[in-house]
């Protein structure tokens, strides 16, 4: 139903006039990977940046931190990308096996499958003739019927995310994001950077990158685009301050022994 606010503006009663809403619900649906980039953004920028904090905690010469860094880019991110694919492809696996399920069920006791439909639409206030129309229509075609048992049942989506999609989704944030903290270790020691220490800038870009990433998380989750950015940076920093802790505390022990 549209409120009032709704009739100032165009582009949403366009998008729900009967012709426009027919086509939307008959095409495929459509998958956010946003989850993926935001997570994939974010862990390779702390993951780096931690490393780069505990290498410079422990004043390791500039060139170890880029071998660390650019090693946990390329490790980690492929890892995570691996890791998001095999756990995508299981929640798809999962849901077919649930699948098969209910339809050996229908096979095997479809008194008592349709006994399960009657039930769930009761609970949702159907009653008298109204249920039983329900009940006859969602178990007069088998595919209907099994998609409302996975989705009413179970709780679970027929379709679900591609886990190529979302592993590379992964990766690609992964490694633009995690990349930025080892730039200003790169410039300088390719002699941009004389008699300047690299690492308070990159603490700057890795803030930048931090709050950039909650921000623009924000514009799709209706949060305000400066508490997202917010949120995110104290996740990182707060893993940086701890990686940085450790690398301090690690040079001292090395000192005293």
């Amino acid at each position: 139903m549209l409120n009032g606010s709704s009739h100032s503006h165009p582009a949403v009663m366009a998008a729900h006039t009967p012709e426009a809403v027919r086509a939307r619900l008959r095409a495929s649906p459509s998958h956010s990977y946003l989850r993926d980039l935001v997570y994939g953004a974010v862990d390779g920028t702390v993951t780096t940046f931690a490393v780069v904090s505990g290498v410079a905690g422990a004043n390791l010469p500039e060139r170890v931190v880029l071998v660390l860094g650019l090693a946990n880019v390329l490790g980690d991110g492929f890892s995570m990308a691996v890791g998001n694919f095999l756990a995508t492809r299981a929640e798809g696996q999962l849901v077919q096996r649930a699948r098969r399920t209910e339809e050996r069920h229908i096979a095997a006791v479809p008194a008592g499958e349709r006994e399960e439909v009657r039930q769930i639409y009761a609970a949702k206030g159907f009653c008298g003739e109204d249920l039983e129309r329900a009940v006859d229509l969602i178990t007069s075609d088998r595919g209907r019927w099994l998609e409302t048992m996975l989705r009413e049942e179970l709780g679970l989506a027929s379709a679900g995310p591609s886990p190529g999609r979302a592993a590379l989704a992964t990766f690609a944030a992964f490694i633009v994001a995690g990349i930025v903290p080892l730039v200003a270790f790169a410039y300088d020691l390719a002699g941009g950077l004389p008699h300047i220490n690299p690492f308070p800038w990159s603490v700057s870009m890795a803030a930048a990158v931090f709050f950039a990433i909650g921000a623009l998380k924000a514009r799709f989750v209706e949060q305000r685009w400066y508490r997202g950015g917010v949120e995110v940076l104290g996740v990182g920093g707060g893993a940086a301050l701890l990686a940085y802790g450790v690398g301090v505390l690690l040079r001292n022990v090395g000192v005293t022994a």
